[in-house]
């Protein structure tokens, strides 16, 4: 047997057997032929991590609907399982932050979440809503980047203030996915519901520029580019107009080759995956912001194809999803017993100040003047989660940083985003039900039921579609 020639070791040709060479596993040269019973052929597959990630996928899905009823959600879950199968008596597998494989994983993931994200936002509508979007994007963000500086170089002792900077912009993004009871219940208004996940959505393509600018100026080194302010601007733009560009283009080739017949149904779910990719690593190649592409894509694409939708962007939501879960689980396994080990009291108190007086003080500056309630105010800061991009750049930081302040950003954007993760997750769904009947008894003409299209049901890994009967249960 050969390819392309070539025969195989210990194969044989006219009767003789290939002898003389030489084979390399694990570091050590063996003579040929190889006794496949004593010398395995080896590959870099890591099966015990493998088969540890399909156990917890398992085990998940059989107990998911009991332990959801619970309040505990499946990022909570796998960070937990990450816990278990790589620290304490049931150890068996370990996992290295500063792998590059694991930062890759989670930012592919960011841009696919980001693009579905995305495809359900109605251009042609928010366009005449854009208010409460550009408040909570062009001064909510920008004041809880800065009020998370000061909080952080007054609170932690022997920091930069480069390094106070990088830590108030990787926890200021929000995560929707965190709190998807909120997301998916129809009880809460549409407007409120679409204003989360549009902020949710940008905000993590629009606070990268600062994370990169600020561990530059920390790490006083080359490692991280963009290190001006119109080298950020730069790559905001340089991102919408990739990220436009692809979704037009792939929204409007999908739709011309389904109404003529070309494309196969069960294979057109597929170009929603690679749009995505596409998006996110054709802006990474022209020195754009990778996140902000994926979701202006998604966008773009979603307002192009509303009518076929769902069934285009399922497959990539599902793989989104399940992406997502491995980063969970990669979360728990690699980054919280590291982060926690050397956390502080005053870690601790900067995420709970984080996730609470550094989100939702300006939140509510950001919203006076709008018309909405106090309740729903405090409803939308509260709904401000750390997810995948603050994993995505705590990573990038603790590659980026000198091992002090590695390991200090480590230890307070670790806590913060466990801290979350619990806290949000638990509460998601009971402040969806509350908030849900306070907004059933709001007048009709209240900003918070200004008429806009409903949004497309977000399906998760387990098909729950979030339905105001299911919470109830």
């Amino acid at each position: 047997m050969s390819v392309g020639g070539c025969p195989w070791p210990g194969s044989s040709r006219g009767g003789r057997s290939i002898q003389g060479g030489r084979s390399v596993r694990h570091g050590v040269e063996a003579e040929w032929p190889l006794d496949r019973r004593t010398a395995p052929v080896s590959h870099g597959l890591d099966t015990a991590v493998l088969g540890a990630a399909a156990g917890c996928i398992i085990l998940w899905s059989l107990v998911a609907a009991r332990l959801e009823r619970l309040y505990v959600t499946a990022p909570i879950a796998f960070v937990v399982m990450g816990l278990v199968i790589t620290h304490g008596p049931l150890a068996f597998i370990h996992f290295n932050p500063h792998s590059s494989t694991i930062r890759s994983l989670a930012e592919v993931t960011l841009a696919l979440v980001l693009f579905t994200d995305a495809s359900r936002v109605n251009v042609h509508e928010l366009r005449h809503d854009l208010g409460l979007p550009v408040r909570l994007l062009a001064v909510g963000l920008p004041l809880a980047i800065g009020l998370g500086t000061a909080v952080a170089f007054g609170l932690i002792p022997g920091i930069s203030l480069w390094v106070a900077a990088a830590i108030g912009a990787i926890v200021a993004p929000t995560d929707a996915a965190l709190g998807a009871t909120i997301m998916e219940d129809t009880r809460i208004p549409n407007r409120i519901r679409r204003l989360l996940n549009v902020e949710s959505g940008l905000n993590d393509g629009i606070a990268t520029p600062f994370v990169n600018v600020f561990l530059a100026g920390a790490a006083s080194t080359e490692l991280v580019h963009s290190t001006s302010a119109l080298g950020a601007v730069g790559e905001l733009l340089i991102g919408v107009g990739v990220g436009v560009g692809v979704g037009l283009v792939g929204g409007w080739s999908v739709t011309r080759a389904t109404a003529r017949g070309w494309s196969s149904g069960g294979f057109r779910s597929l170009s929603a995956l690679g749009l995505a990719l596409l998006a996110y690593s054709a802006s990474i190649e022209a020195h754009g912001n990778g996140f902000v592409a994926a979701f202006m894509a998604g966008m773009a694409f979603g307002s192009l194809v509303r009518r076929d939708l769902e069934p285009l962007v399922d497959f990539t939501e599902e793989a989104g999803g399940l992406l997502s879960l491995m980063v969970w689980l990669i979360f728990g396994a690699a980054m919280v017993v590291p982060g926690f080990e050397h956390a502080t009291w005053q870690d601790c108190l900067f995420a709970v100040l984080a996730l609470t007086v550094v989100r939702m003080v300006p939140v509510a500056f950001a919203l006076v003047g709008s018309g909405l309630g106090r309740f729903t105010v405090g409803v939308i800061g509260w709904f401000g989660p750390r997810g995948l991009a603050s994993v995505v750049f705590g990573l990038i930081a603790y590659d980026t940083l000198d091992p002090a302040d590695a390991g200090r950003v480590l230890s307070v954007v670790t806590v913060t985003i466990a801290l979350s993760v619990v806290a949000h997750g638990l509460s998601a769904a009971p402040l969806a039900a509350r908030y849900g009947r306070f907004s059933a008894t709001l007048a009709g003409h209240r900003p918070e039921h200004t008429t806009t299209p409903a949004m497309r049901p977000h399906r998760s890994l387990g098909g729950h579609v979030g339905a105001a009967e299911d919470l109830d249960a």
